[in-house]
C-alpha cells in the first residue's frame, strides 16, 4: 500500500479513506509482524567481508534503493526482503516490484497477522493489523459450547478464521467464503491445515445448506470504503488490490446490509456476527444489524485505531 507520503499496509487501514485521519493505524513499531518473526534470522555481514558476483546487495544498499523510491520504512523492509528472497536474482526482483509501489506482503508472498504468518498472492486483499481486534472481539463472544461453528464470511485470505480457530486452539469447526477466486485460493492454503473448508460465491449464497441456524461466531470483514472515496485511498490499494474487497457502496454499508438481511436464519441461537467498520460509520452500521433483528453493541480500541460491531441472536 505504499502512496510516497503514506504509511505501509502494515500500519494503516486502507478499507478507511485517507479523509479519515483519526482510522488510521499508527507509525510506530514499523512493519512488526514480519520484523519480529524475521530479525532472529538476521546475519549482517562484516565490513571486511567481501562480496562476490552472486552475493545480494546488503541491507544498507537495499534500504537506500527503497528510500529512494518512498518508502518509508526501508531499512525494516530491506531486512524482509533479503531475509526472504532465495538468491540475488530473487532478491533484485522483488527490490524492483517493491520499488515500482507493489505491497510489500504481495512481494514477500504473506503478511504477519496476530502472531501468525499468512500466505498473501498478488491481487489479493493484505489482512490489516487493526483487523486483529475484530479477532479479539470475536474470541469474547465466543459461547460454552464444544466445538463452536466458526463462519469467516468475505474473508479474503482467510487471515480472521485462522486466527480465530488457532486462538481457540483448534477446537472449532472452520468454514469460509469468499467472491474472488484469488482469495479463495490463498484461504484454502491457510485454512485447510486448521482442517477449515472454503467455499467460492456470494456471501451465503456460496454455503452448503446445513450450515443455515448453526454459526456460533460470524466474522465479516466486508468492505466499507464509500465509492466516491475509493480514489482517495493509496495507490497500493487502488491497484494493486481487488475492488471488491475495498467499495462498500454509495455510503459504504451496502454488503453489510446484504449479510445483515440473511444473518439471523444462519446463526445459532445465542450467535454473534462482528463486523469491522468506520468509527464514523458505527452508528449507522449498528442500525444496519439492529433492524435485522439482532441486539448490538459497538466496541473500539482507540490506540489501533479500531470498530467492531457485535450483533447477537436472542
Amino acid at each position: 500500500m505504499r502512496h510516497h507520503d503514506t504509511e505501509p499496509a502494515t500500519h494503516r487501514d486502507l478499507r478507511d479513506p485517507a479523509t479519515h485521519p483519526e482510522l488510521r493505524e499508527p507509525a510506530a513499531d514499523p512493519v512488526s509482524a514480519q520484523a519480529a518473526e524475521l530479525r532472529a534470522a538476521a546475519e549482517p555481514r562484516t565490513a571486511a567481508e567481501p562480496r562476490t558476483s552472486a552475493e545480494p546487495l546488503s541491507e544498507t544498499e537495499l534500504a537506500a534503493r527503497l528510500r529512494a523510491a518512498g518508502c518509508v520504512f526501508a531499512e525494516d523492509e530491506a531486512r524482509l526482503l533479503r531475509l526472504t528472497a532465495r538468491g540475488p536474482a530473487e532478491l533484485e526482483r522483488m527490490t524492483g516490484r517493491r520499488a515500482a509501489g507493489e505491497p510489500l506482503e504481495h512481494v514477500l508472498g504473506w503478511a504477519g497477522f496476530d502472531g501468525l504468518r499468512i500466505a498473501v498472492d498478488p491481487g489479493v486483499f493484505v489482512p490489516r493489523r487493526r483487523t486483529e481486534f475484530l479477532v479479539r472481539a470475536a474470541l469474547e463472544a465466543v459461547p460454552d459450547t464444544a466445538a463452536p461453528v466458526v463462519l469467516d464470511l468475505c474473508c479474503g485470505t482467510g487471515a480472521v478464521g485462522a486466527a480465530v480457530v488457532t486462538r481457540l486452539g483448534g477446537d472449532a469447526r472452520l468454514h469460509a467464503a469468499d467472491l474472488d477466486p484469488a482469495a479463495v485460493r490463498c484461504a484454502r492454503r491457510n485454512l485447510h491445515p486448521l482442517g477449515g473448508r472454503v467455499y467460492e460465491g456470494d456471501l451465503f449464497a456460496a454455503l452448503p445448506a446445513a450450515l443455515r441456524g448453526t454459526v456460533h461466531l460470524l466474522t465479516a470483514n466486508v468492505p466499507y470504503v464509500p465509492t466516491d472515496d475509493i480514489p482517495l485511498l493509496p495507490s497500493e490499494a487502488r491497484d494493486h488490490e481487488p475492488r471488491t474487497a475495498l467499495d462498500g457502496g454509495p455510503d459504504g454499508l451496502a454488503l453489510l446490509r446484504r449479510v445483515a438481511a440473511e444473518a439471523y436464519d444462519w446463526l445459532a441461537p445465542g450467535g454473534t456476527l462482528l463486523t469491522e467498520t468506520g468509527s464514523h460509520q458505527s452508528g449507522a452500521a449498528a442500525g444496519v444489524l439492529r433492524e435485522a433483528g439482532l441486539t448490538v453493541r459497538v466496541v473500539s480500541d482507540p490506540e489501533l485505531p479500531a470498530t467492531v460491531v457485535t450483533a447477537t441472536r436472542r
